[in-house]
This record gives C-alpha cells, sequence and structure tokens, in this order.
C-alpha cells in the first residue's frame, strides 16, 4: 500500500483520540490490525478499519474488556444492524442507569440543604417509644429493589418533620376508627371495613408510593404473619390483625371485579 493510501496510525490515533501505543496494542493482540502497510512497513487503516474501532472504543467505554469486545466483533453471525441496535439498548441502559443515580444525587442535596433528616430522637417523639430504628434497615433489605421503595425514598427525603406528624396523626386516627369497627362487630367483608381498608391503601398512596392493590395484599399478609405487626394491631384492638387483613382482601376483590 502506498504512503498516500488509507490513513497513517498518528491520524487515526487523532482522529479517535486515543493514543498511538493503544492502536499499536490492538494490532498486536489482535483487536484491530489495519488492512494494509507501507513499503516500509508503516501502518495503514481504511475506512472499514476505522468502522472497527468506532466499535471497540464504544464497548470500551461501557466497560467490555477487549478478549470480550474481540469475541463479539469477529461473531459473523451478528451482522452490522444487530451491532447498532444492540448498542443502543446498552446506551438506553446506560442513560436510565444514570439518570437513576443523578435522581438519587439530586434529591440526597436537596435533603441535605434544607436539613429535613429526622434525628434518632425526633423519630422516637414522632413515631413512638416502640419505634426501632433497625426497622428501616430491614425494610430495605426486603424492598430496597423495587419501585415502590424507590418512590417512597425520593418523596420521603423531602418531608420535614411536621410533615411526619401530620402522616403519623392522620395514621393513628385511621386505627382509632379501625379499632372501634372491630371492637363494634363490623363484618371484615362488609362496607365499612372495607371502605376503612381503602383508606389505609390510600394513606400509602398519598405519603409514601403507589400501594397497588397486590401490594395492599401483600401488606395484609404481612399484618398476620409477622408477630411484630400483629401485636402492634392486636394492641389496638383483639382480633384487629385478622380482621385488616381479611378487610383489605376483600376490599381489593371489590375494587378489581368492578
Amino acid at each position: 500500500m502506498s504512503e498516500d493510501q488509507g490513513h497513517s496510525v498518528g491520524a487515526v490515533a487523532k482522529i479517535a483520540k486515543v493514543t498511538v501505543r493503544t492502536l499499536h496494542h490492538y494490532d498486536e493482540i489482535g483487536l484491530l490490525s489495519p488492512a494494509g502497510r507501507t513499503r516500509a512497513g508503516y501502518r495503514r487503516y481504511v475506512d472499514a478499519d476505522l468502522d472497527r474501532l468506532q466499535q471497540i472504543l464504544f464497548y470500551r467505554e461501557l466497560g467490555f474488556p477487549l478478549e470480550e469486545i474481540a469475541a463479539i466483533l469477529d461473531d459473523d453471525s451478528v451482522s452490522p444492524s444487530e451491532h447498532l441496535r444492540r448498542q443502543h439498548r446498552l446506551l438506553t441502559d446506560r442513560i436510565r442507569h444514570l439518570q437513576d443515580l443523578a435522581a438519587a444525587v439530586e434529591h440526597a442535596m436537596e435533603a441535605r440543604r434544607m436539613g429535613i433528616q429526622l434525628t434518632p430522637e425526633e423519630k422516637f417523639e414522632i413515631f413512638g417509644e416502640g419505634y426501632q430504628e433497625e426497622w428501616e434497615q430491614e425494610a430495605e433489605q426486603r424492598w430496597g429493589d423495587t419501585a415502590a421503595w424507590a418512590e417512597s425514598q425520593r418523596r420521603t427525603g423531602g418531608y420535614t418533620k411536621a410533615d411526619w406528624q401530620r402522616i403519623q396523626t392522620e395514621m393513628t386516627e385511621l386505627n382509632t376508627r379501625l379499632a372501634e369497627a372491630v371492637t363494634a362487630g363490623e363484618p371484615a367483608d362488609g362496607t365499612v371495613a372495607m371502605d376503612l381498608a381503602e383508606a389505609h391503601r390510600q394513606h400509602i398512596c398519598r405519603n409514601f408510593y403507589d400501594c397497588t392493590f397486590a401490594i395492599h395484599r401483600g401488606l395484609a399478609c404481612l399484618y398476620v404473619s409477622d408477630p411484630r405487626w400483629t401485636t402492634t394491631y392486636e394492641d389496638l384492638a383483639p382480633g384487629l390483625a385478622q380482621w385488616l387483613h381479611d378487610a383489605i382482601v376483600a376490599n381489593a376483590d371489590r375494587r378489581e371485579q368492578a
């Protein structure tokens, strides 16, 4: 190949913003060997080589090891169009991940700027003496990878102490109504009970996350399977844990069939 054909290694390095040493290394390991050389032995790259280099640098940017990149690009069963579709998917996933990270950082910054994180003393003041901080860690371990948890963290990250006091007051009032209903002998599948179950669900939707009927059913199971939740409701009124479970299930059935 003559000197005026193709691109020199220096020109390619400048175009791709990589070092000459990197291009030499790619050649040595067989990842990107230029199409030709001059009579003096200098590397000359053609347009197809530049296309392959572009693919290499893309996959490198996404963290793929060189060995895996070589296997991907040398797979003859994958067409150039499929490479583009794969790259689009990878980029879309990366963008979504970075957006989530950016949103999390923004909420953390806003919370820190406003100084709205409750102290342990304030948590006990608002939620009562029975509150235990390890419950937060347990909840994160159980639901930390769910959309509901992410939404709850986003929303509660901006709550002030007054917001938490309002939420706790609303929950206390709702619990009082639940206890009165079960004590009065209201059937768990009756209108009063189902309306209270719906109020319970709406309280969660309004303050924490979109509590679907499926999620609400899951919480209902927790109220009768986790002794801590069962005790919480039984202390309000004997039989309330099972009654609330049944009311939530009945309400979900009613709403889903409507």
